[in-house]
């Protein structure tokens, strides 16, 4: 077992539980969620990304699978994002839409991101590799973060009423959230302090969590989508943190 960082392992766990989830669920996950129930050999799928998770997570975990494993976990990413995401800008409502696409950009970003630091063998691979193939995972990261930013300003009301209550001016915590994730946004894709900004992005994500998710958690208060949101909340933050140890250079503690 070779672990590159603290970033890496944690990517991997929550790719390793999702596929468990989804082996006993019998159905997509929040991660992979909205597909159509109408679609053709829809169970197969179902089963296919479990399981392609939980052994993409397991192999993350070894370094003579982790380049194979990162590769394969991506080109699902990639697929999802291209079958399903970008049609679905079109086809969903507004948020529905963006928010799907932002969450498979940023998952697809730390699968990215992986890949590279794992691909020194594969260099064939030309733009998908390297430094090029950082940058598209970064600009992948920032693109992602803006329905999420979007999403605040639209619905202003369900975001200021997680908020907890100990914090003043509710309201004002929502707007300045959607404002921080745009500003994280445009940092990365124009490359000014692109590296604070992917950092404090996935730390708004990971306080989210830890004071709006764990409180309910705790009383056992959370219906079934706030749980899907739960999960994913741990999934985006563990990819932000991916793309944002991206910016050190990790080949050396990998070799």
């Amino acid at each position: 077992m070779r672990i590159a960082n603290a970033s890496h392992l944690a990517f991997a766990v929550v790719m390793i539980a999702f596929g468990i989830l989804g082996l006993i669920k019998g159905d997509f996950t929040v991660l992979w969620e909205p597909v159509p129930k109408a679609m053709p050999a829809r169970e197969v799928l179902v089963y296919l990304c479990a399981v392609v998770s939980l052994a993409s997570g397991m192999g993350l975990l070894w370094q003579r699978t982790a380049a194979l494993a990162a590769r394969v976990l991506l080109a699902l990413f990639v697929l999802w994002l291209l079958v399903w995401r970008i049609p679905g800008l079109f086809r969903l409502s507004l948020v529905e839409g963006t928010w799907s696409c932002g969450k498979t950009m940023v998952m697809t970003a730390g699968a990215w991101v992986l890949f590279v630091w794992f691909a020194t063998g594969w260099r064939h691979l030309g733009w998908a590799s390297g430094d090029r193939g950082l940058c598209i995972a970064r600009v992948l990261y920032g693109l992602g973060l803006i329905p999420f930013g979007l999403a605040h300003f639209l619905y202003p009301q369900p975001t200021a009423a997680l908020v907890p209550g100990w914090l003043p001016w509710h309201m004002g915590w929502a707007y300045i959230t959607g404002v921080t994730f745009i500003l994280a946004s445009v940092a990365i894709l124009i490359g000014v302090f692109a590296r604070l900004a992917a950092a404090l992005s996935t730390l708004q994500m990971g306080l989210f969590g830890l004071l709006v998710w764990v409180p309910l958690v705790a009383r056992g208060s959370l219906s079934a989508f706030q749980w899907g949101e739960v999960v994913i909340t741990v999934a985006l933050t563990a990819a932000g943190w991916v793309v944002t140890d991206s910016y050190h250079n990790m080949r050396s503690e990998i070799k």
